[in-house]
């Protein structure tokens, strides 16, 4: 059973940082690609990011320069650090896993976490 449970969304002033932590159980992160998303009311799903299991990372052309995801092996946990944060970031952000071929941004995934609020004013 595959369970991916987000933390460390929270209310933040523009221009301010957060970090995002996602902790996998039942699914090894080391061995496949990563990534986090996003969605806005209103808006469509919009990728953020991703990371190979070689840690090689992707950026949506939105975050480029100001996000940073990361990875701990040893702890089955995934991470995004935000920063120069505007409204335009304010959404829900999904921890993702289940990729079947390639490590793209954008793309379907087959596991999703619950999902933890941003907000940005």
């Amino acid at each position: 059973h595959v369970q991916l449970v987000e933390s460390g969304g929270g209310s933040v002033q523009a221009g301010g940082s957060l970090t995002l932590s996602c902790a996998a159980s039942g699914y090894t992160i080391s061995t496949h690609c990563m990534g986090w998303f996003r969605q806005a009311p209103g808006k469509e799903r919009e990728g953020v990011a991703t990371i190979y299991s070689d840690g090689t990372a992707r950026y949506a052309d939105s975050v480029k320069g100001r996000f940073s995801i990361s990875k701990d092996n040893l702890k089955n946990s995934l991470y995004l650090q935000m920063d120069s944060l505007n409204l335009e970031d304010s959404a829900v952000y999904y921890c993702a896993a289940g990729r079947p071929g390639g490590c793209s941004v954008d793309g379907d995934w087959t596991y999703r976490g619950q999902g933890t609020q941003v907000t940005v004013s």
